[in-house]
């Protein structure tokens, strides 16, 4: 604060002359920019002090003559300082242009400068160039850094995007056609695969809907590990297991059995969950089982509730754990939903609350606008997930449901 008094002090006792020039040093050192005159007939030439350190030049060398300053401009640039140098002897207004200095070989660094110049003019025309030379490397690097970050931006969100467009056309060749469903009587099918909305990599989400070489109907749906193209590696490897595990014709306890040694022994580092159905269109029976997986919602005159989960632990974890067999009859006007975790998971509720939601929009579910119906679900759930990709397999059963038999719901091991 003393310094600060002082100082003022000091100024006040300076001529207003003194004072302007003190200030006007001030600033060109704020701006970082000086001025020059260059006079043609006597060839005198003034500098500033900022020119001289935006030159990196000693003042005891004193300034640059106008012929000499090509010199110290970078080579490539030099044509822009005849051009700026022709505009000004040629015209009365100021005119201006940017190019490259080398500085003294002291430093030999480049620094970029805009020079503004206007003529000297007297009664018989020009004498001699007045200019402002202001060194613009600061603003010129950071420009250049926002281009180049810009550039990259653009190239990872290109990358991302053929990233995207090559790992969905992955998943397309993987999994079967959604148009092209076994058409079965009495029996409607719909699934929505549902890719993360706001990241590239898809996950391991599969499904299958197939008929078996004794006229039962393969439902399948699963969730390999990971996410990106190795988990989409070892969905094909599992998806494609199955179809030809399932000509086998052995229920699906069996075919989970196979499948487990499968990830065991051939995915390494892989767990998946999966459930795994056969539906009979004549008695409407689905013999189901399950690896870790969340059950089955059955809709049923409209109510939906889970189905009662027989055992079974997750693919790849252990060796040797059996895989129990449950047996639901379905009715006509039954709806069953098979889904995977993305479904009703998110990071910010608990799964819990995820599922209620899902039992809760299941409910108004119609086998009959099977399509509409996985639509308003999904949408009353909150949308596609953010984090993960969510898949929804649908079986509508058809027909009069005053017709349907009372055979109970069971699940027997």
């Amino acid at each position: 604060m003393v310094d600060v008094i002082g100082a003022a002090g000091l100024l006040g006792h300076k001529s207003d002359a003194e004072l302007l020039a003190a200030r006007l040093a001030h600033a060109q050192r704020l701006g970082n920019m000086g001025w020059a005159e260059w006079h043609l007939h006597t060839g005198q030439t003034i500098w500033s002090e900022q020119v001289y350190t935006i030159f990196g030049r000693d003042p005891a060398q004193g300034p640059i003559a106008l012929p000499q300053l090509a010199k110290h401009v970078e080579p490539a640039d030099v044509a822009a300082l005849d051009r700026l140098l022709w505009s000004a002897v040629q015209s009365v207004e100021p005119v201006q242009a940017e190019f490259r200095i080398r500085r003294s070989a002291s430093s030999g660094d480049l620094r970029d400068i805009r020079m503004v110049l206007e003529p000297l003019m007297a009664p018989g025309g020009p004498i001699g160039l007045h200019g402002v030379i202001q060194d613009i490397t600061g603003r010129r690097r950071a420009e250049r850094l926002m281009s180049e970050s810009r550039r990259q931006l653009l190239e990872a969100r290109e990358q991302a995007a053929e990233e995207r467009h090559v790992m969905l056309a992955l998943r397309d060749a993987i999994l079967p056609d959604p148009a092209c469903y076994p058409g079965l009587p009495d029996t409607s099918i719909a699934v929505r695969y549902v890719p993360a909305e706001k990241t590239a990599n898809l996950g391991g989400d599969w499904f299958e809907a197939a008929p078996s070489p004794d006229g039962r109907l393969l439902l399948a749906i699963g969730d390999v590990s990971g996410h990106g193209l190795p988990a989409i590696a070892h969905m094909a490897q599992l998806r494609h297991a199955l179809v030809g595990l399932a000509m086998t014709g052995r229920p699906a306890n069996r075919l989970l059995d196979w499948l487990n040694e499968l990830v065991l022994h051939q995915l390494n580092d892989t767990t998946a969950t999966a459930v795994i159905g056969h539906l009979d269109p004549r008695t409407r029976v689905f013999a189901w089982s399950q690896a870790g997986h969340l059950a089955p919602i059955l809709v049923r005159d409209g109510v939906a509730s889970r189905l009662g989960q027989p055992r079974g632990v997750l693919l790849g974890a252990a060796c040797g754990r059996p895989y129990e067999l449950a047996t639901t009859r379905l009715r006509p006007g039954d709806v069953l939903l098979l889904f995977t975790d993305g479904l009703v998971e998110r990071r910010t509720r608990d799964i819990d609350v995820g599922l209620d939601l899902a039992l809760a929009a299941a409910a108004d579910v119609r086998g009959s606008e099977l399509e509409s119906g996985l639509d308003r679900l999904l949408s009353d759930i909150g949308g596609p997930n953010p984090e993960d990709d969510a898949c929804l397999l649908g079986v509508g059963i058809l027909g009069d449901p005053c017709a349907a038999d009372e055979a109970p719901l069971g699940v027997r091991p």
